[in-house]
Parts: C-alpha cells; sequence; structure tokens
C-alpha cells in the first residue's frame, strides 16, 4: 500500500463523521421546523376573522361540532357541514345533544359520512360546497394542533376559497404548550409529521383516497 494511500480507518471514520454531521443537520433542521410548526398551533380560542358563506367541522371531537353549531347561531356562517361522521349518527342525534339548537341542526346543518380521514373530509367539503352552489369564504374548525394540516388539505381542493381557521382548545391545551406536557408533546410531534407528510403529497399533487360522494344535505332525521 502507498504511503500516500490513506488507511481505511481514516476513510472508514471520515464516512461516519460526515453521516453524523448530516444526521445532526436534519434533526436540527426537524426540531427547528417542529418549533415554527408549533408556534402557528393556537393556545386560546378566538372567534373566527371574519363570516362566511359556509363553515366545515372536521369530526374528532364534541367540543368541534358544539363550537361549529355555535358560530353558525352567531351567523358566522349560512350552513354547516360536519364531515367525516359516524354512520350511525343522525341529524336527529345531533339535535339530542344540543336540544337549544335543534331547529337550527334541522335546516341548516348537513352531515357528511364518506371521510374516513383529513384527505377524505377536503375532498368531501369541496363536493358539498359545489353541490349547495356555496360560493365564498369557508370557515374551517377542528383542533388547534389539527388545522395546519386541514388548511393544507382543504387548500389543495379549494384551491380558489378563503378558508378561515376556527382552532378549538381542550381545556388541557388551554394553559400551556407541549412544553408542559409529555402526551401533548408526542401529539404534536406525530402530527408535525403527518403535516409534512401532507405537504409533500400535495407537492407531488398526489391524491390518496377516491372522490367521496356529495354530503347527504338531506339525512335521515
Amino acid at each position: 500500500m502507498s504511503a500516500f494511500e490513506p488507511k481505511s480507518g481514516l476513510r472508514a471514520g471520515g464516512w461516519f463523521k460526515a453521516v453524523a454531521c448530516v444526521g445532526g443537520a436534519a434533526c436540527l433542521g426537524g426540531f427547528a421546523g417542529f418549533l415554527v410548526f408549533s408556534s402557528h398551533i393556537a393556545l386560546e380560542e378566538a372567534l373566527p376573522a371574519r363570516s362566511g358563506v359556509a363553515a366545515v367541522a372536521l369530526t374528532g371531537g364534541a367540543e368541534r361540532i358544539s363550537d361549529a353549531i355555535e358560530l353558525l347561531e352567531r351567523g358566522y356562517a349560512q350552513r354547516l357541514l360536519i364531515t367525516g361522521v359516524n354512520p350511525s349518527l343522525t341529524r336527529a342525534d345531533v339535535a339530542r345533544l344540543l336540544p337549544r339548537s335543534a331547529r337550527l341542526i334541522e335546516c341548516c346543518v348537513d352531515l357528511g359520512y364518506e371521510a374516513r380521514n383529513t384527505i377524505g373530509n377536503a375532498l368531501e367539503a369541496r363536493q358539498w360546497l359545489t353541490a349547495n352552489d356555496l360560493r365564498g369564504p369557508v370557515i374551517v374548525v377542528t383542533s388547534n394542533y389539527h388545522m395546519p394540516r386541514a388548511l393544507a388539505e382543504l387548500g389543495h381542493e379549494l384551491p380558489d376559497t378563503q378558508l378561515i381557521p376556527f382552532a378549538v382548545v381542550t381545556d388541557r391545551l388551554r394553559h400551556g404548550g407541549w412544553w408542559n406536557d409529555a402526551a401533548v408533546a408526542r401529539l404534536w410531534a406525530g402530527e408535525y409529521v403527518k403535516y409534512l407528510v401532507a405537504l409533500a403529497r400535495i407537492a407531488l399533487r398526489g391524491r390518496a383516497v377516491e372522490p367521496a360522494p356529495a354530503a347527504n344535505s338531506s339525512a335521515a332525521p
């Protein structure tokens, strides 16, 4: 072996350092991205910045539905779609949960049964808006940590529609962020990864599910 040829141990050490540097940079970049992501998650509920012609509530918590119907009562939207509803749930069931709003639920709330994930929610919302000829700003109601991904998916399906976020904040998150609760940190970290995957899929213009049938605007009472 030539005296000028680097030893295999040194070459291996150089590769190890390079991989370690790249891995460290990726970890730092990922953590920095998570900090930016988490900084956009609301820790306090605030009324929408403006009214919309419609509101779309993505299921996943009872508070999302009740808050969305309250926005309807306050005149922030003319009609509401609750998307991703369990097939066994009817409009009458929702009215029994919120008896004070029973009349409003009967006239102005539609249930969408086809969506199984956030991609499906966006498809269902687009078809519902088209079927009901609702054109204009749309209020999006979902949990605060889910809002970035929901807006990304809805924005992909509704590129010409102004989306107005209304982030639902649970009591557990109302007085602090992920740094105060390991379970919340894991939840947000998992959502951050899903958000990155959604952005990558949208950038590639891929579709994870087939278009869902239009939401049933005359669900059985």
